[in-house]
């Protein structure tokens, strides 16, 4: 979702005026509040998960199946019991980028108890029950990645056109009206992104290449306007898209934890990290783009190329002249380095960062790897500014420095404490796709958690190289990669003896998660190891069990990915004609199928390796509660 601040946005000229302005004060504002919060000791574990989900709007006469722009509309609805009494809800709901989306959280965070773990699918359930309710007869609520015919023709409810010539996507596909009404950050990120490119964003996916697909695969894109710009930007061979709305109109699962200080965020933030292409491959959720099947199963490079604001000049398309630096990377990818003193011996890729920043920082007493990381983000250009907020006292307010900060979208976020709050320092997990059924985020998302607890109480080193992490993230987006790839992981887990090199080998991702007999342990098993320290009541024992045994599956083969799923219903569905098009008719039979196994009218046990049946519950038991004061499930002593 991002920084949210209220106001008049200002055009991009303006903007641009300001970026240096914004980012010195974006540093200042850092450097007070690092200093002030450095010494912060004793956070208790809190952390929650984040989920994106679609409206989607049914026409049974005709079987088609289009997404519903009402998401500002229930915005309203949902966020009244927040309004009225914050303290009590079971969930807060957000804004996201596009019209037919929302975003929901737990309304408290989820706490240091082992019994916490048994009410995350509860709350899940609940969120998505408070959407459904409010929902027409015939729309329905989905946590699905990716909407197949985003971008086709009349794909939205009411119906909506795109305009080339103007607004403020320019897109041949995804019209403005499909941009949340609810704030102006978005309308103004899409136009202002587009502006200081100098031209629309181009993402090419590779196509999935079927019996009777085209070859080559160009598509004549004078029929929805193009005066030839796009057609240039197009690959042959590749599904052609050119706005923010095909990435960040995408929906995806999202877990922040909280640390007890701030070298423990820091190791967390390192060894998460390695661990972010195996997930993404785990949750693989997205073999289809504007209505073609596409030859990758992951949204991860299309959104970063929908918001791909570099010019030709920081591609390294044209010799500087007006521009700083060639950039390698667009503001979304993954971790560019590591912040631990461990982790940086795994710093092998030059790290591209603003100097006189850097200086600064150092100046000011900061250490050289958090000053190296903070110069590298603020290499960008603030893309979204309020006229109200450009001046702003940097010893008590951060709305610069999250401006810039919550526009580099990466794999990991390490994030600073607020402003006058009692949330300590906190790591962001990115890189996971949303899937279908409240049980597979819920297993995702506490797996995560749990493998944060046993890195800290095992001391566990899971850091490679930066340069393999990229080569992993590559590479984990390809079609069942899960099965397929094999990805850099590190051998010796145990103990961080930072000066022991590299010891990553190529493993497969059910090697990395379920091991190799005796040359490697795998992380589930890890995971349990911790697990059997604590004292679990039988309910909560039975629901991880259920999630680490989908974990287990899932990385064998015995529970296939989302992708997959939808990937094979397109393929075996009587309408398929072999030539990678997945038309209205196959989306709507898609669309109901995902909907029925979501409420659990449908049995998948292909998807779910069974049919899973956990104890989760509502809230945690009375008398349990009454410890949570006293009771810190994270070790300490991150180091």
């Amino acid at each position: 979702m991002g920084l949210l601040t209220d106001g008049t946005p200002l055009d991009w000229p303006q903007t641009k005026k300001y970026a240096d302005h914004v980012r010195q004060h974006g540093i200042e504002q850092f450097i007070n509040q690092y200093h002030q919060l450095k010494g912060r000791q004793g956070d208790c574990l809190k952390w929650g998960d984040e989920i994106e989900y679609m409206i989607i709007k049914l026409d049974h006469k005709n079987r088609k199946a289009r997404l519903s722009l009402r998401g500002s509309e229930l915005l309203e609805v949902l966020r009244e019991a927040e309004e009225t009494n914050p303290k009590e809800v079971r969930s807060l709901w957000r804004p996201e980028y596009a019209e037919y989306m929302v975003e929901g959280t737990p309304g408290q965070p989820y706490g240091s108890l082992v019994q916490h773990f048994n009410i995350v699918e509860h709350n899940m359930s609940f969120r998505r029950s408070e959407v459904q309710s409010l929902l027409q007869p015939d729309e329905l609520v989905l946590s699905l990645t990716c909407f197949p015919r985003t971008g086709c023709y009349d794909f939205t409810r009411p119906s909506s056109r795109p305009d080339p010539t103007c607004g403020v996507t320019r897109s041949l596909f995804f019209p403005e009206e499909a941009i949340t009404k609810c704030h102006p950050r978005f309308k103004t990120l899409t136009n202002n992104m587009r502006e200081r490119r100098k031209e629309k964003v181009a993402i090419n996916v590779p196509i999935y290449v079927d019996l009777k697909t085209p070859r080559p695969f160009v598509e004549d894109l004078s029929q929805y306007g193009d005066d030839g710009s796009s057609a240039e930007q197009a690959k042959e061979d590749h599904i052609y898209m050119d706005a923010m709305g095909f990435g960040m109109g995408c929906s995806c699962l999202q877990m922040t934890f909280q640390a007890c200080n701030i070298n423990e965020a820091r190791v967390l933030y390192d060894h998460l990290t390695p661990i972010c292409p195996v997930m993404l491959a785990l949750t693989a959720a997205t073999p289809i783009f504007r209505g073609y099947l596409a030859d990758v199963d992951c949204r991860w490079d299309a959104v970063a190329a929908s918001v791909d604001c570099r010019t030709r000049e920081e591609r390294g398309l044209e010799p500087l002249r007006n521009d700083m630096f060639v950039i390698p990377k667009c503001r979304y990818g993954s971790v560019d380095c590591y912040l631990s003193e461990c982790g940086s011996r795994y710093n092998d890729v030059p790290l591209l960062y603003e100097k006189k920043i850097y200086q600064r920082l150092v100046d000011s007493q900061v250490d050289e790897l958090m000053s190296q990381h903070i110069a590298h983000l603020f290499i960008r250009d603030t893309l979204s500014l309020f006229s109200e907020r450009i001046h702003q006292d940097d010893t008590r307010e951060m709305d610069h420095f999250e401006n810039i900060q919550s526009t580099n979208w990466q794999t990991m976020r390490f994030k600073i404490p607020p402003v006058n709050s009692d949330i300590g320092w906190r790591v962001e997990f990115r890189p996971c796709e949303v899937q279908l059924t409240d049980f597979e985020n819920a297993a995702f998302g506490v797996f995560i958690v749990l493998l944060t607890r046993a890195i800290l109480s095992f001391k566990l080193n899971m850091l490679i190289p930066i340069s393999k992490v990229d080569e992993n993230m590559k590479n984990c987006q390809k079609r069942n990669a899960v099965l397929k790839e094999k990805l850099w992981f590190r051998c010796d887990l145990f103990g961080r003896d930072c000066d022991k090199g590299d010891d990553a080998r190529l493993m497969t991702v059910n090697e990395i998660i379920n091991g190799k007999g005796e040359e490697f342990v795998g992380l589930v098993a890890l995971v349990r190891q911790y697990l059997g320290a604590l004292d679990m009541d039988a309910d909560t024992a039975c629901t991880i069990g259920q999630y680490l045994n989908f974990i287990s599956a899932r990385a064998a083969g015995n529970a296939i990915t989302t992708a997959t799923w939808i990937r094979n219903f397109v393929t075996s569905h009587p309408e398929y004609k072999q030539d990678s098009v997945v038309g209205d008719g196959i989306t709507y039979d898609l669309i109901v199928a995902a909907s029925e196994i979501t409420q659990g009218k449908q049995e998948c046990k292909e998807l779910l390796g069974g049919i899973p049946k956990t104890k989760t519950t509502e809230d945690i038991p009375k008398a349990i509660k009454k410890i949570i004061q006293m009771t810190c499930l994270a070790p300490r002593n991150a180091e």
